[in-house]
């Protein structure tokens, strides 16, 4: 395959809510160019971008996919993304390398989360912007409807250059705005180019009005002409909507059915004559906050944007050329681990189908395996040590026990699961010393579920998921006096320590430990032995959890001069603790932290209610930096919000989002101590 120019790539990401037709719409554009011999069918599990066995069987996109065609001599990489808020670590991914985004909106369902969060992703990349409104076809889709709301949800720079054909009340093609044409298709998705009937003319007359606005708003020249009644020229008209499409002054809406290929071939043409390529926004921005100009010429530089644990090929990095041409057997180095990797073998990819190439031009995409030393984020260079800005991924909240069903896996399970971790950044997991737990954090309930399956076809590894135990404390709330004495006789040498202690609640976190013992009573080289005598106590306290903040102070006691020694104190002090446990008014304490709550403003009060049944408390509240949102800022213990990710979005439909951060202790009701001790008794 001959090395394409940068001048004629175009990488588009495919964006939208579940279901709207991403996919769809990247099967018809590789049918359409000659990239497939069949159309595939999501429904029929057989398209190229959802290869993925979890995908088919799903029915939904679960992983970006590379589809890459040819139309009119210009390479179009399109990276076809999930709806779905679990994969959103993929939707950024594709941000990371596409120079545009098309938002796909379904026409009968018009704007929803996905596609309000497609809008902010893009606009947070810096990214020009189009919308395809799909399923025209349906009966009960409704352009004019569809489009207005976009107007005005998302600005005026939203503007139409195709709108349906209607005959008789049933769509029968397109029409563009620009050209004035009329695409008329057939049941076979095959159209013809015809002159637009008089029938459409009124609403041709509309929408190319909303349309010469937008082009008006482009350059002073054009708004003057466009105020003054003056026609705007066709070809004023096409520059204006290159240049408005790679500035974000024009946002073009285009419509079609692509499980039909209805409207397609006008999108393709718009992409190749109108949508930016690499080195249209000049530079690229650094890891440290600064740009670095792009050069088509100069000195090699890649950036993984993903990375792919496969059990066949091994390590796949799915990279994108950031400056320069890469080639075959290139030796580069990664400026992150200060590793050289050699590009043995350089590929493009179609979905799972692999084709090898000589070289990459820039603003080209590719993957090359078994980069043994390098991850998703990574920058290679030639020899220049700088790395570019990096995906941010978010974090993920949901939390579960992973338990492997086989006794035999428990040995490969962190393996195979640091693998999975190489491929997605948004999962993360640890073992908990404390619980002795192997807790697992996902996006949401169908990302740890894909994750469980993957485990299991690509490492045999079955694992189920439960409800993680928590690491509580104890503290005391009184201050008592008590005293612990230890005598053991059986003939020869006897044991013999004897304490007087009082315990009262500390200041710190752990043991605050003093003397004030007078003449003697207890030796001074016992008092270490005391000292530790309470330490090993205090891990466990009245409930069976760790014992916290406590202060105590030997004041007196006795001992014997041939049997006292260090263990009979330890075990003295031990017995002392017991002691103080039972009068002391010990409480159960459970972690709480700081919540920060970002929602939409008509939501603030569904929120705050759920908190007050969370035991959370509201401290306050402020504007978020996105329009129409406030960051309700609480306090929660961390045990109510073990499901809070999931109750959140069906709360806010998806548009909520929070972070929240342990910072310390908190003391338990009482009603719901019983019941946590219970539970802790039967386990």
């Amino acid at each position: 395959m001959a090395k394409i120019e940068t001048k004629n790539i175009r990488n588009i990401a495919l964006l939208g809510h579940g279901g709207s037709g991403k996919t769809s719409l990247a099967e018809a554009m590789l049918y359409i160019t000659g990239e497939t011999d069949r159309l595939g069918n999501t429904g029929a599990g057989n398209t190229v971008c959802d290869y993925d066995a979890e995908e088919a069987a799903r029915k939904i996109s679960i992983s970006a996919a590379l589809a890459p065609m040819m139309w009119k001599n210009v390479k179009i990489n399109v990276i076809d993304t999930p709806g779905y808020l679990d994969f959103s670590g993929e939707v950024l991914q594709a941000m990371r390398v596409a120079d545009s985004a098309v938002i796909v909106v379904d026409g009968k369902a018009g704007i929803e989360v996905g596609t309000e969060l497609a809008w902010d992703y893009a606009v947070a990349a810096g990214l020009p912007r189009a919308f395809f409104i799909n399923k025209f076809d349906d009966n009960e889709a409704r352009f004019a409807r569809v489009l207005d709301a976009l107007h005005e949800t998302f600005g005026k720079n939203v503007c139409p250059l195709t709108i349906p054909m209607v005959k008789d009340g049933v769509v029968v093609g397109a029409i563009d705005l620009i050209e004035e044409t009329a695409h008329v298709f057939d049941a076979n998705g095959r159209h013809s180019v015809e002159i637009i009937p008089e029938e459409s003319q009124e609403a041709v007359a509309k929408f190319r009005d909303m349309l010469m606005e937008a082009v008006a708003s482009t350059n002073e020249d054009l708004m003057m002409k466009y105020f003054e009644g003056e026609e705007i020229t066709h070809m004023e008209a096409i520059n204006a909507v290159h240049e408005g499409i790679i500035h974000g002054d024009i946002v073009p809406v285009f419509c079609g059915a692509a499980t039909k290929l209805w409207g397609v071939w006008t999108m393709l043409d718009k992409i190749t004559e109108s949508f930016p390529r690499h080195t249209a926004k000049k530079a690229e921005v650094l890891a440290d906050g600064s740009d670095m100009e792009i050069n088509p010429d100069g000195e090699p530089a890649i950036f993984v944007f993903k990375t792919v644990a496969d059990p066949f090929v091994g390590k796949m990095s799915f990279f994108k050329v950031m400056n320069g041409n890469v080639k075959r057997d290139l030796m580069l180095r990664n400026n992150t681990t200060g590793d050289t990797e050699k590009l043995a073998h350089i590929y493009v990819m179609k979905g799972k189908k692999q084709t090898e190439v000589d070289e990459l031009a820039c603003g080209d995409i590719g993957m090359v395996a078994k980069l043994n030393n390098t991850n998703t984020n990574d920058t290679l260079t030639w020899n220049k040590d700088f790395s570019y800005s990096k995906i941010e991924y978010p974090t993920p909240y949901l939390v579960k026990v992973m338990i492997p069903v086989s006794k035999g896996d428990e040995g490969k399970i962190s393996q195979s699961i640091s693998k999975m971790a190489e491929e997605d950044y948004t999962i993360r997991f640890e073992n908990d010393a404390e619980t002795k737990q192997l807790l697992i954090y996902g996006l949401g309930d169908m990302h740890l579920s894909v994750l469980s399956s993957r485990l299991k076809s690509r490492f045999g590894l079955n694992v189920r998921f439960d409800t993680p135990k928590l690491a509580y404390r104890e503290k005391i709330t009184k201050s008592v006096d008590v005293e612990g004495k230890h005598k053991k006789q059986n003939g020869g040498s006897g044991q013999y320590g004897h304490v007087k202690m009082r315990f009262a609640p500390g200041e710190g976190e752990g043991l605050t430990f003093t003397v004030s013992v007078v003449g003697g009573t207890v030796p001074k080289n016992f008092n270490p032995a005391v000292e530790k005598g309470i330490q090993d106590s205090m891990s466990k306290g009245a409930y069976g959890y760790p014992l916290v903040c406590l202060a105590a102070d030997l004041y007196d006691g006795s001992y014997h001069a041939v049997d006292s020694d260090e263990l009979s104190f330890k075990t003295a002090a031990s017995l002392a603790y017991k002691k103080a446990l039972e009068i002391a008014g010990p409480v159960l304490l459970e972690p709480v932290g700081d919540l920060f709550i970002t929602v939409p403003e008509s939501l603030v009060g569904d929120v705050m209610g759920d908190l007050n049944k969370r035991r959370g408390s509201v401290m306050g509240m402020e504007p978020a930096t996105k329009k129409g949102y406030t960051v309700v800022q609480a306090t929660a213990p961390k045990a109510e919000l073990m499901e809070y990710p999931i109750i959140l979005r069906a709360m806010t439909q998806g548009r909520g989002s929070f972070e929240f951060t342990v910072t310390g202790y908190d003391t338990v009701p009482a009603n719901l101590t019983a019941k946590i001790v219970a539970e802790n008794k039967a386990e």
